[in-house]
């Protein structure tokens, strides 16, 4: 179970904590641009996204029902979406038949953490690499910036590889592949292979304010490539903001099945 220390009603951390379909939308409204000039080639700071929680999947693709929201799958991507049972979206199961690898504490892996709990997350900039430090798990990921390609056949890690670059003044862009094929890539338990490659680009507006995008493309799961999120607001915060503890706790997430989940079996 992720624990957020900070006060909150137990609707609000029990939703946050195991993942259920609540009924999340943006975090808080948008506030106007500044207008204030972005530095250039600079995405160093602490910054909040303007986004919900994701529950029932990625904000721009959610597993909702809807025609337009359907992925392709490709035949083999098919039958490992069948493999993975989410308590979420309109096929959710109960959450004490859910198989979620999250949910039993192993790392949630990326894409699913800008596709799932994109929190507030501090960007510290090098002149070889960015540092990105989630909320989510408290975890980081390391973003090469010194020309390197990435890895032609690497071995599968749960954050994957990544390379950035700028490609103009305000723009950042990260490619990723590597990523372990035993994480989901959302909350609604899409699937990925071995071959996933993500692109995330994010773009200065401002000096208090980016977006970003996330592409996801598997020639091995999904029939084309499809956006996970499209020019999601990230808003610059205090440099003196203090990151949240969100942690995974086995005990806490067993306390919680204990109690709270219902059961399927038949009386």
């Amino acid at each position: 179970m992720m624990t957020p220390r900070f006060g909150s009603s137990a609707k609000t951390v029990l939703c946050i904590a195991v993942g259920l379909a609540c009924s999340v939308g943006a975090i808080a409204q948008a506030p106007p641009l500044s207008g204030a000039p972005a530095p250039r080639r600079d995405i160093n700071g602490i910054w909040r996204p303007l986004v919900g929680a994701q529950g029932t999947g990625a904000a721009e693709m959610p597993a909702d029902g809807k025609p337009e929201h359907q992925l392709l799958f490709t035949p083999y991507g098919a039958e490992m979406a069948k493999r993975n049972k989410s308590s979420n979206g309109p096929d959710a199961v109960a959450a004490v038949d859910e198989n979620d690898p999250a949910h039993a504490c192993d790392p949630q892996g990326f894409p699913r953490e800008d596709l799932f709990e994109l929190r507030t997350t501090q960007f510290i900039q090098t002149p070889i690499k960015t540092v990105l430090m989630y909320t989510y798990g408290k975890v980081y990921r390391v973003v090469w910036t010194d020309g390197r390609a990435l890895p032609k056949d690497p071995d599968p890690r749960w954050y994957g590889y990544s390379v950035g670059k700028w490609t103009d003044d305000f723009t950042f862009v990260i490619d990723t592949n590597g990523t372990d094929p035993r994480t989901w890539v959302d909350n609604a338990g899409r699937p990925h292979s071995e071959d996933l490659h993500v692109t995330e680009t994010f773009h200065r507006v401002d000096r208090d304010n980016m977006t970003l995008t996330v592409m996801l493309v598997d020639p091995t799961v999904y029939q084309k490539p499809w956006y996970g999120l499209k020019d999601v607001r990230l808003t610059l915060m205090p440099p003196t903001t203090d990151l949240v503890e969100m942690m995974c706790s086995p005990s806490e997430l067993a306390a919680y099945n204990k109690r709270y989940a219902p059961s399927t079996k038949k009386k």
